[in-house]
């Protein structure tokens, strides 16, 4: 009798749900080829993080506490993006350490809640993947999901199965791009110059294609790339690891 399958609940994040549904969709075929039943909670809003990060400590909670009921029955959740895994599962439990009643549950979803990435690598041991990308590319390590998570070989790793894929070091692959959700919005003047920095570096590197596991970064690139007439591809990690590049543009451009 075959095993059942992981029921895998997708937490989208707001950006790929408003910007980049592509992604979205990437994630569920990569899920679905590697054996897992996907749903995607409608119940389902913001993680709370944009909130938890400007003190409003209120409201991130009261996010926080319908994402764990709406994600409750699900073996495993994921997330394509590293931010807003993060915030799941890294502080969640931190807004709840002084709540019995909801850190268990906050604790419950934060052990079950992986990374895109993460989940393909180390649950599914690869995730049966198969594609073909012809290009040479770098790989944007994204602040939360590096400093948080420790997501740094994993994408790397799948990547390295993709026929037709080089894999290029940037010199400054784990330096902010100056996104930092609401840090680009207080600090404008210091983000441009931090994502300008990060643009230079991409275009020195000698790549066509810019990847990376969150969504905020690479639009934050992708609009500085474009505004220094850069022809530089710009693309979410999920969208390679798929096959789907032939059916949605790179971030950036008119769909």
């Amino acid at each position: 009798m075959a095993a059942p399958r992981p029921k895998v609940g997708l937490f989208v994040t707001c950006l790929v749900d408003l910007m980049r549904p592509a992604v979205g969709f990437a994630a569920v075929k990569l899920l679905e080829d590697a054996g897992c039943e996907v749903a995607v909670p409608a119940a389902q809003t913001c993680c709370g993080q944009p909130a938890y990060n400007s003190g409003d400590s209120g409201d991130a909670a009261e996010i926080a506490r319908q994402v764990i009921d709406a994600f409750e029955d699900f073996d495993y959740v994921v997330v394509p993006s590293g931010s807003c895994a993060g915030t799941i599962k890294v502080h969640y439990p931190e807004m709840f350490a002084g709540d019995p009643e909801m850190l268990e549950p906050a604790d419950r979803l934060a052990a079950r809640t992986y990374e895109l990435t993460t989940f393909l690598l180390e649950v599914l041991k690869g995730g049966n993947i198969r594609q073909q990308y012809l290009g040479v590319a770098a790989y944007h390590d994204s602040c939360s999901g590096l400093r948080e998570l420790g997501i740094k070989t994993q994408p790397r790793a799948l990547l390295s199965g993709i026929t037709g894929l080089e894999l290029r070091e940037m010199r400054t692959t784990e330096t902010c791009c100056g996104f930092g959700g609401l840090f680009c919005v207080k600090y404008p003047e210091i983000s441009e110059k931090m994502v300008d920095a990060k643009a230079s570096d991409i275009i020195a590197t000698d790549v066509d294609t810019l990847l990376g596991g969150d969504l905020g970064c690479l639009l934050n690139i992708a609009g500085r790339l474009h505004r220094r007439d850069s022809k530089i591809k710009v693309r979410h990690v999920a969208e390679v690891l798929a096959g789907m590049t032939d059916e949605v543009p790179p971030i950036g451009e008119a769909e």
